[in-house]
């Protein structure tokens, strides 16, 4: 078989790869980052790697890409940490909202894993905890192959993996055990009572110790820290749809959990909100109103 022949089958089995091994890559990269288009790089670059080697020599070629591209994460999050540490405000992963089609969200799976409450606590993480414990807890992957990964010996990446699992336990919201229905029957109330202005009724679905975080990116205004209480985050939201005459929001699945997406008067799309329902009542409200994060949900 001659070179050229060779490099056209080497193609061939890295396109076959690309369509096998795209959506689970992205699903993996996704919970790493927290960012959509962060993990398209990252798999890109991981494809890029198998195009480069001999793809019939790999006996598990699924495998050798999640190795790879967990390691191009790896990498990221160490260089995000400081990035964020210079972010305008709080930071909050970019939004997937359910059912655009503009959005890549056909190619993330949507469930629990990717519920804003928990990639908050993720981002919390050192690197290699966040590695071990996504691909131990979410993927099942072993900690012999985790190990591989982070550099470390099974036994430690056995300890990362159970220390990110206190912080999630630890977080309010952060485990999922509402039934939808009932969740996204208090987000629409919440909804109903935002848009109407229904202080009284907003109150009495925000949980007293509520807290809301808003990532504005230091491109729109929005609080720069965590605000904590039932009625300071009541007279943010009013003053919200005060300053945006016309402003309507539509209910909608965000990151596999409820929200809302907030449109201008002019139709454009200026914030999500993904809402953490638990007991009844709202304890969280993440707000992602940074253009460069909606542009994606926009598009």
């Amino acid at each position: 078989m001659d070179e050229t022949t060779n490099e056209s089958t080497n193609e061939a089995a890295v396109e076959a790869a690309w369509r096998a091994h795209h959506k689970v890559l992205i699903d993996v990269a996704y919970r790493l980052l927290g960012s959509v288009s962060e993990a398209e790089d990252a798999v890109s670059e991981g494809f890029a790697r198998l195009a480069r080697e001999n793809v019939a020599a790999i006996d598990d070629v699924r495998g050798w890409l999640v190795v790879v591209v967990s390691r191009v994460c790896l990498d990221q999050l160490g260089s995000a940490r400081k990035r964020r540490e210079a972010y305008v405000g709080t930071w909050l992963p970019e939004p997937v909202l359910t059912g655009d089609d503009a959005d890549p969200a056909e190619r993330i799976t949507l469930d629990d894993s990717v519920r804003m409450a928990l990639l908050v606590v993720l981002e919390r993480m050192a690197p290699a905890e966040r590695v071990a414990f996504v691909l131990h807890d979410v993927f099942q992957y072993d900690f012999a192959e985790i190990a591989e990964i982070v550099g470390r010996s099974s036994a430690a990446c056995r300890q990362l993996a159970s220390r990110g699992r206190r912080r999630v336990r630890a977080e309010p919201g952060a485990v999922f055990d509402v039934d939808p229905a009932r969740e996204e029957a208090v987000a629409r109330r919440f909804l109903a009572a935002a848009a109407g202005g229904d202080a009284e009724g907003l109150l009495r679905l925000l949980d007293p110790d509520v807290v809301l975080r808003a990532d504005g990116g230091g491109l729109v205004v929005a609080p720069h820290r965590p605000v904590t209480g039932a009625e300071p985050i009541v007279k943010i939201i009013a003053r919200g749809f005060r300053q945006y005459p016309g402003m309507s929001a539509v209910y909608g699945r965000l990151n596999g959990g409820p929200g809302m997406a907030v449109y201008d008067a002019d139709g454009t799309l200026i914030t999500v909100a993904a809402l953490t329902v638990r007991d009844g009542r709202i304890h969280a409200v993440d707000l992602i109103a940074n253009p460069e994060k909606l542009a994606r949900l926009a598009s």
